[in-house]
């Protein structure tokens, strides 16, 4: 199979590169400057020049709090560009794959957020996201939506990273404790991504939700990295108010996974294991 991957430069189109050195398909890696999703042309003549059969969108506009004054960045990338790219799968046949966010919840939750629940982002960059979705979901492609929600990787920049470099400079650190998700190994996703391009899709299942298992808050998440790195930095919980941003975070992220399981057997793994592998690696 001949696979594009937008979002070349990011954490999943990173680690994604790298499972490709091993993968029986083909691939054609594009950035924002040789592969802008905003550009239908740009992208239409890369899918007819390499006779390219499935999409993974890692392209995204994922700047939470500066999205609240950029709406119309947010937009183009997150939904006009996801718009180019299903058009570009229904005159091509092409497969698309696509990745969102929890944001698209409201975050409120008190149980994981099961495929079908209720969507209310409560910001500009869980609104653009989703109006992606929809773009997909009201099309007629093969398709697929997979959100996410606490991605880290040996690439890019990420709190797995900062942390690490923090534990090495600071004597304590406050973290914030009021906030409960689920994180996300880069490598896992991307594994999942490539899994799922060889399995034959459900047309009535769009939606899927993906994370490594365990809900965690991000003080959990700092206390383990401390751990793993053999840092002596003390991690402190506080709540979220100590840290104001422009964009409001959901204090409930976790999403059910259950759905991956119950149609391709697909179950990922635990999360301190992955966080193991993933900092074994820095």
């Amino acid at each position: 199979m001949n696979i594009l991957v937008t979002g070349r430069d990011g954490q999943l189109g990173s680690e994604l590169q790298e499972l490709a050195k091993t993968s029986k398909h083909n691939f054609v890696f594009v950035g924002s400057k040789d592969g802008d999703i905003t550009n239908k042309d740009q992208i239409q003549e890369l899918v007819s020049n390499h006779n390219i059969q499935a999409i993974i969108n890692c392209a995204a506009y994922t700047a939470v709090d500066k999205a609240e004054t950029e709406q119309d960045k947010a937009f183009l990338v997150n939904r006009e560009g996801v718009q180019n790219l299903v058009a570009i799968c229904a005159e091509s046949n092409c497969k698309l794959i696509h990745i969102s966010t929890d944001y698209v919840f409201p975050g409120n939750g008190t149980s994981p957020y099961k495929t079908n629940d209720p969507v209310a982002p409560l910001g500009v960059y869980g609104a653009s996201k989703l109006a992606g979705e929809e773009a997909i979901l009201n099309s007629d492609i093969d398709g697929i939506v997979i959100r996410t929600s606490w991605v880290y990787s040996t690439f890019g920049h990420n709190f797995v990273k900062t942390m690490t470099r923090l534990g090495k400079e600071r004597d304590s650190l406050n973290v914030v404790n009021d906030q409960r998700g689920c994180s996300t190994y880069a490598k896992d996703l991307g594994a999942i991504c490539l899994q799922l391009l060889d399995e034959t899709w459900n047309s009535d299942q769009r939606i899927y939700h993906f994370s490594n298992s365990g809900e965690i808050t991000w003080f959990d998440f700092a206390t383990e990295i401390m751990k793993l790195t053999g840092s002596n930095c003390k991690v402190l919980p506080v709540p979220s108010s100590e840290f104001p941003t422009p964009a409001k975070r959901p204090s409930y992220s976790v999403m059910d996974t259950s759905e991956l399981k119950k149609d391709f057997g697909i179950a990922p793994r635990n999360w301190k294991q992955a966080l193991e592998e993933c900092i074994s690696q820095l």
